[in-house]
């Protein structure tokens, strides 16, 4: 495991920058894109069990996505002050915040987890679920929840590893997370059946319990990547373990407490917007008709692929930065920014490119509708076009939270998510008669719009001084 391994140092100026980078980055591009595949696989199986249990098994994701949306959001607190204290070389500090991840997952984590369980058949019922997917729903919400404080628990400990510059921890527990969720579902939701591989016939022994199946799969693999996780965080070969066998161990500093309150509600915030935006524009392309809803949906599942690379840069370059500000390296911090910037804009545009000229056999993948894979494609390569300004947005956004200037990027996301992408994708579709490819327009603006407000705050270099050292507020 990471945990016996030497911690990357990112502040070491004797290392090239460009290594630095591709050393964070890689393994989260790995996780994104297994984890990726795998879901992929996962939903097949739950699809194949018909429209029915697909719909049972996701009617609920929204309402649950934004329970976990409190806790991913600490997560970022936690990931920005332990690459402040990691930069700074405070090793008891980064301890200490570890051990406030801890304390979130009891205090925060736990509740939500069993909020959840308590309401695992109202959340379906509140979401509209037809009458003869409602007791399914419950019952797959119900077994998932007895997993649901570990990968919450796994989701806190990952934001802190990233902190401190462990990226591979995140990635091994998250792709044994989903091998096993994988490997449980094709054991327990298919009955007993004959195989054959390579023309090689032999009995598959199988449990048959179908969305039953599927769910015992998913907490069985939410499970293990929380034991994983706590594994890593309270192993003595980790220099920074935790320990709670201290006096008062479950007491929190409050003033250290205040402080990731005051970097996460602001991302929290964030969160909800861009959550609830999304619900208002897709309840607006719902107006367009079937084929429409159709498109959007492939659409943004064929553009999704392209977040991988996007997603590891982000994650890389906020903890560069909170490392090389609590190193006082500010010029190091804007080397690193540079860099990433070109080599995501590199990447961005090979990958912005393959869904220009791919868009129509990617989406074919998904559906033989030749409506749907026209109209889909169509806003595909509008997509692929804005891939760049795309990444930069997410790269100012990371460099943001790595310094903790967390309000700014919530005004910046609300200004732009709601001045601009919902509101007029409600005036063009709902007031002035126009189609799905016209809200697609109206995204790539809202892109173009918030990677300059973002550029324009980078450029003011206040993100570098905005927070003060956990240290001096711990203290």
């Amino acid at each position: 495991m990471a945990a016996k391994m030497k911690q990357l140092d990112v502040t070491d100026e004797s290392r090239s920058v460009w290594k630095t980078i591709v050393l964070l980055a890689w393994p989260v591009l790995v996780e994104q894109i297994f984890t990726t595949l795998i879901s992929f696989a996962d939903t097949a199986m739950v699809g194949s069990l018909g429209a029915g249990a697909t719909a049972a098994v996701t009617i609920s994701n929204s309402p649950i996505f934004l329970l976990n949306g409190v806790i991913m959001a600490l997560g970022v607190g936690i990931t920005a002050l332990v690459a402040r204290a990691r930069g700074a070389g405070d090793e008891a500090l980064v301890k200490k915040l570890m051990h406030h991840a801890v304390l979130v997952i009891l205090y925060i984590g736990l509740p939500i987890a069993i909020v959840i369980a308590c309401l695992s058949r109202m959340i379906p019922l509140w979401m509209g679920a037809a009458p003869d997917i409602l007791d399914t729903a419950a019952r797959y919400n119900l077994i998932t929840s007895f997993g649901r404080f570990f990968i919450l628990s796994s989701m806190v400990l990952s934001s802190a590893f990233r902190g401190y510059g462990d990226t591979k921890t995140p990635m091994v527990v998250n792709l044994v997370m989903n091998i096993v969720n994988v490997v449980g579902n094709f054991l327990l939701i298919y009955p007993t059946r004959k195989l054959t591989v390579f023309g090689f016939s032999f009995t598959m022994p199988g449990a048959g319990l179908g969305v039953t199946g599927a769910a015992a799969a998913t907490a069985i693999g939410m499970i293990v990547s929380g034991l994983m996780a706590f594994y890593v965080a309270f192993n003595p070969r980790n220099p920074y373990h935790v320990s709670m066998r201290e006096k008062g161990s479950l007491k929190p500093d409050w003033a250290l407490s205040r402080q990731i309150i005051r970097i996460s509600f602001p991302a929290m915030l964030e969160r909800i917007c861009m959550s609830s935006s999304g619900i208002f524009v897709t309840s607006t392309i719902a107006t367009l008709g079937t084929v429409s809803v159709a498109a959007n949906s492939l659409s943004l599942s064929a553009e999704s692929l392209s977040y991988m690379p996007a997603f590891a840069f982000q994650t890389a370059i906020t903890t560069l930065v909170g490392q090389s500000l609590g190193a006082k390296k500010p010029k190091l911090a804007e080397k690193f920014v540079r860099t990433t910037m070109l080599m995501g804009v590199i990447v961005m545009c090979f990958t912005g490119l393959g869904l220009y000229i791919f868009a129509e056999p990617l989406i074919s993948v998904f559906t033989p509708d030749r409506d749907v894979i026209i109209m889909a494609a169509e806003c595909l390569r509008l997509m692929g076009i804005i891939q760049a300004p795309q990444l930069a947005a997410w790269v100012f956004a990371g460099v943001l939270r790595g310094a903790g200037d967390t309000t700014v990027n919530f005004y910046i996301s609300a200004a732009t998510n709601w001045g601009i992408r919902t509101l007029f994708s409600i005036l063009a579709v709902r007031v002035f008669g126009m189609d799905l490819y016209a809200t697609y327009v109206i995204v790539a603006i809202e892109v173009v719009v918030r990677t300059f407000a973002l550029y324009l705050r980078y450029r003011s270099g206040k993100w570098k001084t905005i927070m003060k050292t956990p240290a001096a507020q711990a203290e």
